[in-house]
């Protein structure tokens, strides 16, 4: 992806060409690893419609060659959410606000909010393992950003926290479904409906993170993830997480089949 990109930054759905140093967004290509970095930090990386749109624009233009996605902030929060100015009457410039969304048509609104998500469902394409590396706050649209990846590396000092319902809002960042797959639903309506905190500890124990390094180590774990995860046969790697997706939602005997005709392309192919 360029240094320019054409985003829908508007609620009318008009695109302009914006920079992603203006919306607050680095985006680096190292071969197989490929790091996005929310990069507002006087801002606490809190995110816009732009910042949306621009993750979106990521995730179709990504190089065919990536394999691992690090996302990643800036400072010392991942991102603290959504940018409060979204919340007022003005809005964030050429971005509109909360208020003028509310007034689209019902198909244009669901639009609206269908395009926010494209920014957060490409990381779960079965062909790239996408690694959060979370430090500080990781709040509402911050941490369904966190929930989006696959895994998740959190510095001892992350806080996460579903704030939406405390804003009398709903989670629609394509966190609802992770956070209920990873904690259970039980757990999911307490750390929703409480909009608590949940520090690191406590997310590596109720299975919100795979590993708690001290802040200092945080990028050196992801780097260490990343290396072990481009270590495994790409084919095999995707063949698996696709199989791992679909096993919820399949009987242990469908899951079976789709094992078999899994394994039976990869013979085919490595000894066809």
């Amino acid at each position: 992806m360029g240094e320019r990109a054409m985003v829908d930054v508007a609620p009318g759905g008009s695109a302009e060409e914006v920079s992603l140093a203006e919306i607050g967004l680095r985006y680096e290509v190292d071969g197989e690893i490929a790091t996005i970095t929310l990069d507002r930090p006087d801002k606490r990386n809190a995110q816009t419609f732009a910042t949306w749109s621009a993750l979106a624009q990521i995730g179709e233009n990504l190089p065919q060659q990536v394999r691992v996605v690090v996302v990643r902030g800036e400072g010392p929060s991942f991102s603290a959410g959504i940018d409060l100015r979204m919340f007022t009457p003005e809005g964030v410039p050429g971005q509109g606000s909360f208020s003028s969304t509310a007034t689209l048509g019902g198909a244009a609104f669901d639009e609206r909010i269908a395009q926010a998500q494209k920014g957060f469902l490409w990381l779960r394409r079965p062909d790239i393992v996408s690694v959060a590396a979370v430090q500080g706050h990781a709040v509402g649209a911050g941490f369904q950003l966190a929930l989006a990846c696959d895994l998740r590396v959190l510095a001892d000092d992350a806080k996460l926290c579903m704030k939406e319902p405390a804003l009398g809002l709903v989670p629609d960042l394509t966190g609802t479904k992770p956070l209920v797959d990873l904690v259970g639903l039980s757990r999911a309506v307490e750390i929703c409906l409480t909009a608590r905190v949940v520090g690191a500890q406590e997310a590596a124990r109720i299975g919100l993170a795979e590993l708690v390094v001290a802040p200092g180590e945080l990028m050196q774990a992801v780097r260490d993830l990343a290396d072990a995860l481009l270590a495994t046969n790409r084919d095999a790697a995707t063949a698996t997480k696709r199989l791992l997706q679909g096993a919820q939602g399949r009987t242990l005997e469908e899951q079976c089949a789709a094992e078999r005709q899994e394994q039976m392309a990869r013979i085919r192919s490595l000894f066809g």
